[in-house]
């Protein structure tokens, strides 16, 4: 499998030095605790958010601290291209622009309530980073007024490096048991098929008739199913089979917890999501890879929450790589982006993910060097969405994942079980009073 050229711009090891003539005079608080945030953005790209932490005057750079990556432009090959040509040949260098602001991120009636304190741009040259890395600013940028002891410093790293990602894209909804196509610039070659399936009602062991591993162990899917007593509306055992050009299953999707409305609702809550299981194979038997959480969060805009954990071979603490949500009506990009936390115009935005670095739930603390799941470091991999409001289009999902996480077709297939699977939570999310399409229905539900 041949990947596609991407390019990670990165910024990070942010810090702010505000000498004390810039001060309110009222202030009497401690400098580190200041709230101060700054505005991120590239040419034709979403507008970020990021914090940025103040420090004493008299400090240095970095203060015995590693700081993450706080905002991530991925350009693909056509990006780059665009962005090449117009700075080429559109009459003026391509910038990065970064507005600062002292106060606190938000607005009220209307009106932002953070300071602009100053500006920069920063010139950039992305010719040739497509296969190598390039590093355009490490240090101090003096912004704000230009007087003697009145200068604010903005601290900041910007980099870029090559970011090779294998592409694949279904050819239907998932549902419709579609073929998977790896892309390769104008080359769409088949790589995998689906198989969606519905688990048998009464199989007390939630075992999928479409898993063909006849030596399941048993105890996977209802060890980490629910086991309480569900009532009332439910939407439970869908699954999806991910197979290679043999016909040999290389990963799967499994709803273990069904999708129930809450009590006097008509949506599944936060308080009770529905959860799938992504599945590997493994000494002729699935073993558990990751679990997938999914809820339809309230607010003015409905939203799908979710939340993507590993599960180690040998510890009962999951480790959080993605807890987000993505907008239920116009869709979005579900997003495994370790070490970066960032925020589009302030807000939780489709496409928009928090991810924690190798954080384990539960108690104990693992370590960065000794925990062996912590190989997923930057991006991981994004997968498109659609959303309800799509009308009667087609969800084709579009799934990116980095070539450093590939090393075999199990690999790349078990994130387009999970990216099936967080297509398939849209509908499962869907409100109870709306009807399903048929394929997501079992035939004993359309004959009754």
């Amino acid at each position: 499998m041949d990947p596609c050229p991407f390019v990670r711009l990165s910024v990070c090891n942010l810090a702010l030095k505000i000498p004390v003539a810039l001060k309110p005079a009222s202030s009497v608080v401690h400098p580190s605790s200041s709230p101060c945030f700054c505005k991120i953005k590239l040419k034709n790209f979403p507008l970020q958010t990021a914090v940025v932490p103040c420090i004493l005057p008299e400090s240095q750079f970095p203060d015995g601290q590693v700081q993450s990556h706080v905002a991530s432009f991925h350009l693909n090959k056509s990006d780059l291209e665009k962005l090449v040509a117009k700075s080429l040949f559109g009459g003026g260098k391509l910038y990065l622009k970064i507005s600062i602001y002292t106060g606190r991120r938000g607005s009220t009636c209307g009106v932002n309530s953070g300071r602009l304190l100053g500006k920069v741009d920063l010139p950039l040259d992305l010719a040739g980073t497509e296969s190598r890395s390039v590093l355009f600013h490490n240090g101090w940028i003096v912004v704000g007024k230009e007087a003697k002891n009145s200068s604010a410093q903005f601290h900041l790293s910007v980099k870029a490096e090559p970011d090779p990602r294998f592409v694949f894209q279904f050819d239907g909804e998932p549902e419709c048991s579609p073929q998977v196509f790896q892309i390769q610039g104008n080359i769409r070659q088949p790589v995998f098929t689906c198989k969606f399936s519905f688990r048998a009602t009464g199989d007390r062991n939630q075992r999928s008739r479409s898993l063909p591993l006849e030596h399941s162990s048993r105890g996977w899917l209802s060890s980490f199913g629910s086991e309480r007593e569900r009532t009332g509306k439910e939407r439970k055992g869908w699954s999806i089979t991910v197979h290679d050009l043999s016909g040999s299953p290389v990963a799967a999707a499994s709803m273990v917890t069904p999708f129930v409305a809450s009590p006097g609702s008509d949506r599944v809550s936060r308080s009770n999501p529905g959860s799938w299981l992504i599945l590997r194979p493994g000494d002729g038997t699935w073993k558990p890879w990751g679990k997938l959480e999914a809820w339809r969060e309230r607010g003015s805009a409905d939203g799908l929450g979710y939340r993507f954990e590993l599960i180690p071979d040998s510890a009962a603490a999951g480790i959080v790589l993605a807890e987000s949500k993505l907008s239920i009506n116009k869709g979005g990009k579900f997003v495994i982006d370790i070490g970066t936390s960032v925020s589009t115009n302030g807000k939780s935005t489709p496409g928009n993910s928090t991810s924690p670095a190798c954080s384990p739930r539960g108690s104990g603390d693992f370590g960065y060097g000794l925990w062996p799941y912590c190989m997923y470091r930057g991006f991981v991999m994004s997968a498109d969405v659609e959303g309800e409001g799509g009308g009667s289009k087609c969800s084709k999902p579009t799934v990116e994942v980095s070539v450093q996480h590939v090393t075999c077709t199990e690999d790349a297939a078990a994130f387009v079980a999970l990216s099936a699977a967080i297509d398939l939570s849209i509908d499962a999310c869907r409100l109870f009073s709306q009807k399903l399409r048929k394929e997501l229905c079992p035939s004993q539900d359309l004959l009754s």
